[in-house]
């Protein structure tokens, strides 16, 4: 982020003429827990205005009340001066409202035509068939508006995620909508992509759409946003003009303290080798893959998307089958046939897709750490629940997960406290050795900091901890050593004084170095 003087406070200029939606001290309370309290917001025609905060600030939780997903417990919203009824997400449409959850409402085995045209398929007149050519001439007119030319006839399962977002916009603006929301939009995209994000989020403000923009990337927020409204524990700590924040400032209003830079970790006496991968091989993502982990160390693996290192973690928890290669745990060589041997052997693996592969989301706090432990539980030919309630809030405890009671559902919780709950899922297991695949993605600063600490702490306590990463930033800072992966092989292994942004780069794309995030 560009460092820039301090502003003076929260912004009092704000842009000109009546705002096109106004949020009035609007609140949303679950059982046991209030998401919002008495927030207000406004968003004006053509600009873009980023919502910030830490897990669980309110800021999905603000986007679903806008996009008529949820409905708030009171307050008011209003277009154009004019308060709204919402019961549904219709209803948002209808007035103009159009939400791009971070998990897409898209159709993966129909097309890119097909999908841009939900709910508003083309008909022959006065034939009940739908009219393709118009389908497929609306889904190129509504690219093109945002300067994008994506083969209209190809099914969405087989776009990138960048891609898939676009037809989501797409979809969204075929409902002639005035304001768009986007949560979290670049979680999945490399800087290249990116770039193009940007460009049509550019397209929108100079089209007079309004836009709403979440993100935890700082560094998007000095890049794209006009104005700033900063959420913390459900409620609105002020909005900024966004050209009157440095980045310390707009930390400070997030978490309410000042945090510290984090710094590269310091000497830690490693022991002997605890896991040995030898020429691990499953074509074609993973083709030659060896490295050691040693017992006190954090390992990070860097490199692109695509690199093979997330194929390589499954090869290990034996959530694929390898074609070759050797794995050596605690000097014993194991083979693993399938993830519940992997876990009997003391491996866990913490996926990317938390919510997709790593917790149920309509199962409690406690039914998700109990998951893969449960048999411990057993007593005769029953589950001793009143020591399974008592183990789950000794994590929740433990791991400050913020949740009103182990009851809760997880669809309720932040992504930082899903990842913790995943964590003292594993940690029930007993694991001896931990893969985590993009731990904080997603995740705001103050929790990332915290669930850096809790993977340090694990290997001071002899638990192996691979951790793989696109965030370079965190590479550095965390890894005590780093591998470097490129078209599925190992290429270097660096010990952290010899690791350099630079350094990494020039092994993962064989090229001149770009700055920014590995992916």
């Amino acid at each position: 982020m560009t460092i820039r003087p301090a502003g003076p406070g929260p912004s009092t200029a704000a842009a000109p003429g009546p705002p096109l939606l106004a949020m009035s001290r609007v609140s949303k309370s679950y059982p046991g827990v209030t998401a919002l309290e008495d927030v207000d917001f406004e968003l004006h025609a053509g600009e873009v205005h980023c919502l910030v905060g830490e897990n669980g600030a309110g800021k999905s939780t603000l986007v679903k009340l806008l996009g008529g997903a949820e409905l708030p417990t009171r307050g008011r919203i209003s277009v154009d001066g004019a308060e709204l009824a919402m019961r549904a997400p219709l209803d948002a449409l209808r007035a103009g409202i159009g939400v791009i959850y971070q998990d897409f409402k898209l159709v993966p085995h129909l097309s890119v035509a097909e999908n841009i045209s939900l709910g508003l398929l083309p008909r022959r007149a006065r034939l009940p068939v739908i009219d393709w050519p118009a389908l497929r001439a609306r889904a190129r007119r509504l690219l093109a508006m945002l300067g994008e030319d994506l083969p209209v006839d190809r099914r969405v399962a087989d776009l990138s995620p960048a891609q898939q977002q676009l037809v989501e916009i797409a979809r969204v603006l075929g409902h002639d909508v005035r304001i768009v929301a986007m949560d979290e939009p670049s979680a999945t995209l490399a800087d290249r992509e990116l770039a193009t994000l940007f460009g049509v989020v550019r397209r929108l403000a100079a089209r007079r759409v309004g836009v709403i923009y979440i993100s935890h990337r700082l560094d998007e927020v000095d890049e794209i946003a006009d104005r700033v409204t900063v959420l913390r524990d459900g409620r609105k700590v002020g909005t900024y003009a966004a050209a009157s924040l440095d980045r310390s400032t707009l930390v400070r209003h997030m978490v309410g303290r000042e945090l510290a830079d984090e710094a590269p970790p310091g000497d830690r006496p490693a022991g002997g080798v605890m896991l040995r991968v030898e020429g691990l091989r499953r074509a074609p993502a993973v083709r030659d893959v060896s490295f050691e982990l040693r017992r006190g160390e954090v390992l990070c693996i860097a490199g692109l998307v695509g690199s093979g290192r997330t194929e390589a973690a499954r090869l290990i928890f034996a959530a694929d089958r390898r074609d070759a290669g050797r794995i050596e745990l605690d000097g014993r060589e194991i083979d693993p046939r399938s993830p519940r041997e992997a876990i009997d052997l003391g491996i866990g693996l913490l996926t990317e897709d938390r919510n997709q592969q790593g917790l149920i989301m309509q199962l409690s706090v406690r039914d998700n750490i109990l998951l893969s432990g449960l048999r411990s539980l057993r007593r005769r030919l029953a589950i001793d629940w009143r020591r399974a309630d008592d183990v789950s809030r000794g994590f929740v405890d433990s791991l400050r997960i913020r949740t009103p009671g182990i009851h809760q559902k997880v669809t309720h919780l932040s992504g930082g406290n899903r990842q913790k709950v995943v964590l003292a899922r594993w940690l029930f297991t007993e694991a001896r050795l931990l893969l985590f695949d993009e731990p904080t993605k997603g995740i705001d600063v103050a929790i990332k900091r915290e669930i850096h600490g809790m993977l340090r702490d694990l290997a001071a306590r002899g638990i192996g901890v691979v951790v793989i990463s696109s965030d370079l930033p965190e590479v550095l800072a965390l890894g005590d050593r780093i591998g470097v992966m490129r078209e599925g092989r190992m290429r270097a292994v660096l010990d952290r004084r010899e690791a350099t942004a630079q350094r990494i780069m020039e092994l993962a794309t064989a090229s001149e170095p770009r700055t920014g995030a590995l992916a």
